[in-house]
């Protein structure tokens, strides 16, 4: 077990672009000859233009939007490495107001799209090849078009409203500091150095971490939860006053291409099922001789050893898990590492959490980490490395067709960090370390499926509350309400944590977002079912979903698998395997 330290890594954003000021000018006036070209299909768009003529126009468009993608995603990685670095802000909005200004000239192309006749639609459709499911998905959003003008004057002001109050969020919350007293040491911290104590064998530490956060959290609640209520308001405004959507998350569902039923049998299974968490949390405040489980201590580590991997041992790891499974994702995997497209060290300003950012095809996806060498650090690297690989697997496929849709964005992520899982698990032979990673399993489970789910429901209230002239109080005490009704009375919640909704940037940045995290973490249960029933038959069948990408619908892709995302049996079968995970740790308990 590797106990080295962690040597700092950083990314190289050379493989986007070499400089990126004098790039930006070349780039610029190389999209802009195209985007001229682009604008010369105007005067040919009609019901009965050629095929091929069409089919160079996307391609157009294909070309483009693989060069204005390198450019905004240099600007948010960049912004990423140091949010409070100047210049890379000012790079970051310059992209930004220039992304818009394209996209508008482009916009018509898609409105005529969308309000073409279905024979002429379904002609050209015969004819698209892999730019079918993106034709497709535009055509779904034709009756909440508005006019060319309405939608340029949306495009350019999106970029001074809620990309701005959103990148406000991130710098504001990055820009945060802590402190802690350790063993009679008052300590600067970061939050990802904070939170690492969120996990602390000490209860008092563990605590005293939960405090600290939601102590500066609710010091600027004030302007934090007036950023999430101009949101709020925006998206109402926007979707519902504007476009005439049915309700805010139905939004969210038309994006992801996902019937309002599935959603809501996942949201209501995810309700229905709390108690299994609430059972779980008591059978671990046994195990970890917790008197009275409260939220402070749901993640509490048990008997485990104060263990820490460098990054190269934890790479060698999760490598090493997928190549269990299949040689070609662990070569993929192996290839982000190789060619430095990871940023792994902790940084005052950083942005927070972790994430992968697969630009286009053909390119490596990038990843960002804030790794302190703790396990929990492995399944995040696991996870992040699974999003790219899966990007990787559908390079075949178009800009507009190769990303996966949102729901089925998570599904490879939480695969590796299985394969991870179940690696860890039988390479061990102690049962108190066994036992230990069935509750770093289930801890998992909890805050990827239930907790999201609930995240959603807030949601869901909050855009109420706010549409009806709520207050931040409101919105505190809504959501401190569902947080104990989540934990019934197994796990006490503390008034604190009415500050927690404050903390999750994709309630700011990705209204609805969540619930993918539902989706995928049950869904995985599901497919590694499969595969344990199946064994090596099941792994070409899952690479061929991954490499799909976002070609097809999710639902389409899922039923090749056998899969009825409707089907509140289907998400019920998944919470059916936790609670034999349960089952499993009470027994040693």
């Amino acid at each position: 077990m590797a106990k080295s330290t962690l040597t700092p890594i950083s990314w190289k954003l050379q493989d986007l672009l070499r400089d990126p000021a004098h790039d930006l000018g070349v780039l610029r006036q190389e999209l802009e000859e195209q985007i001229r070209r682009f604008e010369g299909f105007r005067d040919r768009l009609a019901p009965e233009i050629p095929a091929d003529t069409f089919l160079d126009a996307l391609k157009l468009a294909d070309a483009i939007t693989r060069t204005t993608s390198r450019l905004g995603a240099y600007a948010y990685l960049w912004f990423s490495e140091n949010t409070k670095n100047q210049k890379a802000r000012v790079f970051k909005s310059a992209v930004e107001e220039m992304q818009a200004g394209f996209a508008n000239r482009m916009l018509f192309f898609d409105l005529w799209w969308q309000k073409l006749d279905d024979a002429s639609a379904a002609r050209l459709l015969a004819a698209a090849g892999d730019y079918a499911y993106h034709l497709e998905s535009l055509r779904r959003f034709k009756d909440h078009s508005l006019s060319e003008p309405e939608e340029k004057i949306i495009n350019v002001k999106s970029v001074t409203g809620r990309q701005a109050l959103v990148g406000l969020y991130d710098i504001l919350t990055s820009g945060f500091k802590y402190r802690l007293t350790i063993h009679g040491k008052a300590r600067a911290l970061t939050r990802e150095d904070l939170l690492v104590y969120a996990r602390d064998p000490d209860p008092r530490v563990r605590e005293e971490a939960y405090r600290e956060l939601y102590r500066v959290f609710g010091q600027h609640a004030d302007v934090i939860a007036e950023v999430y209520k101009t949101l709020v308001t925006d998206w109402k405004q926007e979707h519902l006053g504007l476009r005439k959507h049915r309700s805010p998350i139905a939004v969210r569902n038309l994006m992801n291409d996902v019937p309002e039923a599935a959603i809501e049998a996942l949201l209501a299974v995810c309700a229905r099922n709390a108690a299994v968490f609430q059972d779980y949390f008591a059978i671990k405040a046994r195990l970890c001789r917790i008197r009275k489980m409260s939220r402070y201590h749901i993640y509490a580590p048990f008997r485990e050893r104060r263990r820490r991997y460098s990054f190269a041992a934890a790479s060698a790891k999760v490598l090493e898990a997928y190549r269990g499974f299949s040689p070609r994702l662990a070569e993929l995997a192996g290839r982000v590492l190789e060619e430095r497209h990871v940023d792994v060290a902790v940084r005052p300003g950083k942005l927070g959490g972790a994430y992968c950012y697969s630009v286009m095809p053909g390119l490596t996806p990038y990843v960002l980490l804030n790794f302190k060498g703790t396990v929990r650090d492995l399944a995040t690297l696991a996870h992040e490395l699974g999003h790219a690989v899966h990007g990787m697997l559908a390079t075949d496929h178009t800009i507009f067709t190769f990303h996966a849709v949102l729901p089925l964005a998570e599904m490879a992520s939480v695969f590796g960090e299985r394969l991870l899982s179940d690696a860890l698990m039988a390479e061990e032979r102690d049962k108190v370390v066994k036992q230990s990673l069935l509750i770093q399993h289930l801890d998992d489970a909890y805050a990827t499926i239930v907790r999201q789910a609930y995240f959603v429901q807030f949601e869901r209230e909050a855009h109420r509350i706010i549409g009806e002239g709520g207050t931040m109080d409101d919105l505190c005490q809504v959501y401190l309400t569902e947080l104990r009704q989540q934990f019934g009375r197994s796990v006490a919640v503390p008034d604190e944590f009415r500050w927690e909704w404050l903390s999750i940037p994709h309630l700011f940045a990705s209204p609805f977002y969540c619930y993918a995290y539902s989706f995928g973490n049950l869904l995985v249960l599901a497919l590694y079912a499969f595969y344990r029933t199946h064994g090596e038959a099941f792994v070409p069948r899952y690479l061929a979903l991954l490499a799909a990408g976002g070609s097809r619908s999710p639902e389409a892709l899922l039923k090749d698998f056998g899969v009825d995302i409707r089907s509140e049996s289907f998400w019920q079968a998944g919470f059916e395997t936790i609670k034999g995970m349960v089952k499993e740790l009470e027994v040693t308990a």
